[in-house]
């Protein structure tokens, strides 16, 4: 590292400080202290320090720094303290831009979409506290509008069938991998809130109605399913079809239950293979596919068959409930609750939640019609996920 890479790094640290400071995140007026400088006072070489210390002349000169020498030699000692005297001017010595400056510009890009996305001012505010999304700040303002786009086009195309990823990400961008590199402020935007855990990539895209591998529905029960070129019973434990291929239930069903979390669906499809009930996997937020296959087989069973769901007691999980109650309703049916009540958990088991957490969660319940759970889940103060029950 040259003499002048140290000065600059340095000075670079004192920029941080400086946008700290302005974000309000700093309480200490920015400065380098003797022992944050060490990389300057440990070069050996008189020459290379002349260098090094030409840059923060400079920097002074600008009207970005002071430096104070030392006492006992304050015309050419060693310098012992560094202070930021302008943050803008000082981002202009360094070629670079202050945080307020990229900030207002993440402002200005995003403002257009807060209205149809308001986990965007949350994004904002933690960004104005130089804080990280996902690892994602304000400089990444445009990849939230890419992502944007991705969501309306997806919205747009009200796919029955599943489409390659890569392939609408190639029409859509001209790169059949940015799609892939959207997926936190995808899931994000989708989600709609900062809260909740992270999904997996391809959960992120299923929702969409995008793919990289397609996977199969899982259906279980002694059901016999109307397909593209058979109609037969389901095999145990489950049987896994594409949801294009499924049209419709043959006969008649007990009940229909789907449930949001695989290792439940696995333990119940073992339980209640040979029973007359229908169990789905959702595999998280079903797809479009999924849901309009949902829609094909509520639609030929007879009204009044409980018609339940089995999801996570957390804003995801009330999430995907309010989108299968929608989808329920299309098809003429209610989708009641199945072992989703706060009550059900044991007290060792139950993880606090956030007030904001728990008030999208009651949204998200009386959106799927049921207002009481919803009353109950705000007053609970908790979540749980399925495998801990």
């Amino acid at each position: 590292m040259t003499p002048e890479d140290i000065a600059n790094k340095l000075l670079l640290k004192l920029l941080k400080m400086g946008n700290q400071a302005g974000a309000g995140v700093r309480r200490r007026a920015p400065a380098l202290t003797a022992r944050q400088i060490k990389p300057y006072s440990a070069i050996r070489n008189w020459h290379q320090k002349q260098q090094c210390e030409e840059v923060f002349v400079s920097a002074q000169d600008a009207g970005a720094i002071s430096f104070v020498r030392d006492k006992l030699n304050p015309d050419d000692g060693l310098i012992e303290r560094i202070d930021l005297i302008d943050t803008v001017a000082l981002a202009r010595f360094l070629r670079q831009t202050t945080h307020t400056d990229v900030l207002a510009a993440a402002i200005s890009l995003l403002t257009p979409y807060l209205t149809q996305h308001d986990v965007l001012e949350l994004v904002v505010e933690r960004w104005a506290r130089m804080a990280s999304v996902r690892g994602w700040g304000p400089a990444d303002a445009a990849a939230w509008v890419d992502a944007i786009t991705v969501i309306e086009q997806c919205a747009r195309a009200q796919a029955t069938a599943l489409s390659p990823l890569r392939e609408v990400s190639a029409r859509l961008f001209r790169n059949s991998k940015r799609i892939e590199q959207l997926t936190v402020p995808l899931d994000v935007l989708l989600q709609g809130s900062l809260e909740v855990a992270a999904r997996t990539p391809s959960e992120v895209w299923q929702e969409l109605g995008l793919f990289k591998e397609e996977q199969p529905v899982l259906l279980a029960g002694n059901v016999e399913i109307v397909r593209g070129r058979v109609t037969a019973v389901l095999d145990e434990p489950y049987t896994g079809l594409p949801a294009s291929a499924i049209y419709a239930i043959s006969g008649t069903v007990e009940s229909v239950l789907t449930i949001e979390n695989l290792t439940t669906f696995h333990s119940e499809a073992k339980r209640y293979f040979d029973q007359p009930k229908l169990l789905i996997y959702t595999a998280g937020m079903p797809s479009p596919a999924w849901r309009a296959m949902y829609q094909r087989v509520l639609a030929g069973i007879a009204i009044g068959t409980p018609i339940q769901h089995w999801g996570d007691i957390d804003e995801g999980g009330f999430r995907i409930a309010a989108m299968l109650a929608k989808t329920s309703a299309l098809a003429g049916h209610c989708l009641k609750p199945h072992a989703m009540h706060p009550d059900n958990v044991p007290l060792d088991l139950r993880k606090p939640a956030s007030k904001r957490t728990l008030q999208r969660m009651q949204r998200f319940a009386e959106q799927a019609g049921w207002h009481e759970l919803g009353a109950a889940v705000l007053s609970s103060g908790f979540t749980v996920e399925q495998e801990a029950l």
